[in-house]
């Protein structure tokens, strides 16, 4: 089958492969029809971060059809669309136990730990995966991951009804966290240093784009920062009002940047928000809803084959647009 194999650190192949092993007990495969490309996966293929196993088909935001079961699968049936779950946890530790699988001691993720969808088939555990709603087109199924690590970070933040929020960056999950936002009544205001991406939010969305100056002259108490900048995530320190929170979703380099006493004596609520616990369940629900308000975010629908070169292009800041998707098998739905 065709697929896209990380090598190692700047390695990505687009090969023929053998197609996956038969499900196991508890387990299903999937013929998958649409997935999409993640700054994780980016920061991975640039960095070697989280590279565990290699070769490993790459990939964690994907849909498709199931096509075999394993034994003791009941909930998911054969022809099934779905939405998957990007976490391999192990299920058993305390953290697992708590329900808070997001922060497993032994927590990995689809292409990584195992093979993950940027490929024809895949072969993954069936606790994965979720029936998708029926008329949701699969383009809009496989942004159900993002969508779910969007919402993730907003319920930790809590936000107060009509509460105005600030969103650093406007790459997939800060344009969705400002989709989300602007859905549930909250005013938000975006910064992004790429114009045509900011102004194609800020249209889609009714965001006001501005800038960290401009903040600075402001008053506000609620901002998600999703760039991993040290240097925006110090200057939103300084310049957000007291009494405040701040969610950090984005993965940048490690820095020193807290100053502990800053948080204590301005009341500043720093909040890390890593990938989701329940809300993939949730957003499963909302695509319906959802679903008319997403084409606006896709830049582009590529074949595998040029999935390599994309990832080059995406970190060379090539891209007015918002989210990338690689078409894999006939997109179902409208």
């Amino acid at each position: 089958m065709d697929a896209v194999r990380l090598h190692g650190i700047g390695d990505l192949r687009f090969e023929r492969v053998p197609g996956p092993a038969a499900p196991a007990a508890g387990e299903v495969t999937l013929t998958v029809s649409v997935a999409g490309i993640c700054g994780s996966d980016l920061h991975n293929y640039r960095t070697g971060a989280w590279i565990s196993r290699a070769r490993s088909i790459a990939g964690h935001e994907f849909t498709g059809t199931v096509t075999e079961l394993g034994a003791e699968v009941s909930h998911v049936a054969v022809g099934d669309r779905v939405v998957v779950d990007s976490r391999w946890t192990c299920g058993v530790c305390p953290s697992c136990r708590d329900g808070v699988g997001q922060v497993c001691a032994k927590l990995g993720f689809l292409g990584e730990v195992i093979d993950g969808g940027f490929a024809q088939q895949v072969t993954l555990p069936a606790r994965n995966v979720l029936k998708a709603p029926a008329d949701v087109a699969d383009r809009h199924l496989a942004m159900a991951e993002p969508l779910a690590v969007a919402l993730h970070a907003l319920n930790l933040m809590a936000l107060p009804g009509g509460a105005e929020l600030v969103v650093a960056g406007c790459g997939p999950i800060g344009a969705l966290v400002t989709l989300l936002a602007t859905r549930a009544g909250h005013p938000v205001c975006i910064l992004d240093r790429n114009a045509a991406r900011s102004g194609l939010l800020s249209k889609a969305t009714g965001a006001i784009a501005t800038d960290l100056d401009t903040l600075a002259d402001r008053h506000f108490r609620y901002a998600i920062d999703t760039t991993g900048n040290a240097d925006v995530i110090s200057r939103l320190l300084d310049i957000i009002a007291g009494a405040s929170r701040l969610g950090l979703v984005g993965i940048g380099s490690a820095a020193k940047i807290i100053d502990p006493v800053q948080l204590v004596e301005r009341e500043i609520a720093l909040i890390g928000c890593h990938a989701f616990e329940d809300e993939l369940a949730s957003i499963n629900d909302m695509l319906p809803a959802l679903a008319p308000y997403l084409d606006p975010f896709i830049a582009d629908i590529l074949p595998l084959a040029e999935v390599p070169a994309a990832y080059d292009r995406l970190l060379a800041g090539d891209t007015g647009g918002i989210k990338t998707l690689i078409q894999i098998g006939g997109d179902h739905g409208h």
